[in-house]
């Protein structure tokens, strides 16, 4: 029996997966349905009322799910939420699940793992044969201190819901990532001012171009890395011109080496003076805020869009292979790690153009390694060799990314689904017909 720990997409494609080849499991999830972050009523999800997609439903669906034909290119978090019960549902997953059920601890023992988990107060502990952490990498804020004390509101991103918020206020938001424009726009129209302070330079990215979503294009024809990256900054040029323009910051690196930003509003409303950009803060005395270059201004409300860290707080960070210092565990293709056979983190991906379907085939690659591990396969132990030798191997296509924390764990999309399915066939072709190996008893009290 193994573990799978969250009922978010990367836990419900993983429950599926497993389902699908045969291999007994459990699911915990904290909140009392499916979903993750794209339930908003879950009181853990960072959602807020405004969300959509930022890729498009054709490239981020499951490709044995796709969604309903009626749903918006961009589809609103609503939407997904009951995409997810829908397809949970359909795979039948929910009798899988112990829902309402804190994962409190995960300890390793001389076979399998132990874990322990409260549901209404009770403590139950569970011997299982392995664990699949999914429980998602959006859901712990990262509060960077601020150079003084602000005495007015502070809010992250985290626990922003609605714009009622910004209502009559001066507003400053911080960053310049996907959720941080979003909010920004929506601050436009209920504060009485609205500012945005970026550190470094972000590349904008239209979400249609010719009436069709951006990431749709291109693919058909695979150009070297500088040639599309080159070609590419061009076209964006020509779209929606230097951010410069618009009084941020223009990026010292190149196209796809950070995670780009999809939103050309926050541009639209930066060219019609709705929203000022200002630089980094360089200090803060009570509702003064003083910026790099200078300038000051007065605040009522800060809210920080400064991204969200890793935490996986049940577990011994010594088990995930995560060196001090390091933004993310050492793991091969992100998931496995170089001596357990029996410990896979889930999800732990990002990628532009990645989608669920890319993270669907990982669930898949994991569970064929389960079953080829129980055969006792030669393919199997050609992979527990190779994820030995190559854990600490990124999956980057030859991009330079920047070194930040939130980039840790970014592969390059194409050149990872490749190493994913090419794995994935390598085990199938070895994929035992025999029954799997009885699983060991599950243990509660």
């Amino acid at each position: 029996m193994y573990a799978i720990i969250g009922a978010g997409p990367m836990g419900l494609c993983t429950a599926r997966q497993l389902k699908k080849h045969g291999i007994p499991f459990v699911g915990f999830e904290l909140h009392s349905d499916v979903g993750g972050l794209w339930d908003i009523d879950n009181p853990h999800s960072t959602m807020y009322d405004s969300a959509h997609l930022i890729s498009s439903k054709s490239t981020t669906e499951f490709s044995e799910f796709p969604m309903r034909p009626e749903v918006a290119v961009y589809p609103h978090h609503s939407e997904m939420r009951g995409y997810f019960r829908d397809y949970a549902r359909h795979f039948g997953l929910y009798e899988h699940y112990q829902f309402n059920t804190r994962v409190l601890a995960v300890e390793r023992l001389e076979k399998g793992w132990k874990l322990t988990s409260e549901q209404a107060g009770e403590r139950r502990e569970w011997l299982v044969d392995g664990v699949l952490i999914a429980n998602g990498t959006l859901h712990t804020p990262n509060l960077p201190r601020l150079p003084g004390e602000f005495s007015g509101e502070l809010l992250h991103s985290s626990a922003y819901r609605s714009a009622d918020i910004f209502a009559g206020k001066r507003v400053l938001i911080v960053g310049c990532g996907n959720s941080a424009c979003d909010i920004a726009v929506d601050a436009v129209h209920r504060a009485a001012s609205v500012d945005i302070s970026v550190r470094r330079g972000y590349y904008f990215l239209p979400k249609f171009i010719l009436g069709r979503p951006t990431d749709t294009f291109g693919g058909a024809i695979k150009l070297p890395r500088p040639i599309k990256q080159f070609l590419d900054g061009l076209l964006i040029r020509a779209l929606v011109g230097k951010p410069s323009q618009y009084g941020l910051p223009d990026p010292d690196y190149r196209l796809y080496e950070s995670h780009p930003v999809m939103n050309s509003l926050v541009l639209h409303h930066l060219g019609h003076g709705d929203i000022r950009p200002r630089r980094d803060i360089a200090a803060i005395d009570g509702q003064q805020v003083t910026f790099s270059d200078g300038e000051q201004a007065e605040y009522d409300l800060i809210l920080l869009g400064t991204g969200y860290k890793l935490d996986y707080p049940f577990i011994d960070r010594a088990h995930l292979n995560w060196p001090q210092g390091a933004g993310a565990p050492q793991l091969y293709l992100n998931v496995f790690h170089p001596e357990y056979d029996d410990l896979f983190m889930m999800g732990m991906v990002e990628a532009s153009g990645l989608g669920w379907q890319g993270r669907d085939e990982q669930a898949e690659l994991v569970a064929l390694y389960i079953r080829q591990l129980q055969a006792g396969s030669p393919a199997a132990l050609r992979f527990k060799q190779l994820k030995r030798d190559k854990a600490r191997v990124r999956v980057d296509g030859g991009y330079h990314y920047l070194n930040l924390e939130r980039m840790a764990y970014y592969v390059h999309k194409d050149s990872y689904r490749a190493s994913v399915r090419r794995h994935s066939e390598e085990l199938r072709q070895g994929l035992s017909s025999q029954p799997l190996a009885p699983s060991r008893p599950v243990a509660q009290h």
